[in-house]
């Protein structure tokens, strides 16, 4: 069993940064791909990055591709999202999330749909001037 714990968020002005980390515990963390997912409020989780297990490959959203940056350690067990230029619509609880690489059938691969095995309990991300 996987259990994914974030920090990081907190509350910054438009155009800042923040780092997010995702700590894993549990076995088998080298055997999974990672994803970053958002809710905002009234909203729909969306996914916003993720990872494959090999950390060779990754996805992002377009509302966040040029802006976020994904990257793991897996000697650390830890994901990172890099989020510079933030904007108001960023706003949210941000929550990582684990897929064993078996699921997609590569280990080269990973997807931003809701259908992470493992979650995280989220961290806040307000962006406010």
């Amino acid at each position: 069993q996987l259990q994914l714990v974030e920090s990081g968020g907190g509350l910054v002005q438009p155009g800042g940064s923040l780092r997010l980390s995702c700590v894993v515990s549990g076995f088998n963390f080298d055997d999974h791909a990672i994803g970053w997912f958002r809710q905002a409020p009234g909203k729909e989780r969306e996914g916003v990055s993720c990872i494959s297990m090999n950390g060779v490959s990754s996805m992002y959203a377009d509302s966040v591709r040029g802006r976020f940056t994904i990257s793991r350690d897996n000697a650390k067990r830890s994901v990172y999202l890099q989020m510079d230029n933030l904007k108001p619509g960023d706003t949210a609880v941000y929550y990582c999330a684990a897929k064993p690489w078996y699921k997609y059938g590569s280990r080269y691969r990973c997807d931003l749909r809701n259908d992470f095995d493992y979650w995280g309990q989220g961290t806040q991300v307000t962006v406010s001037s």
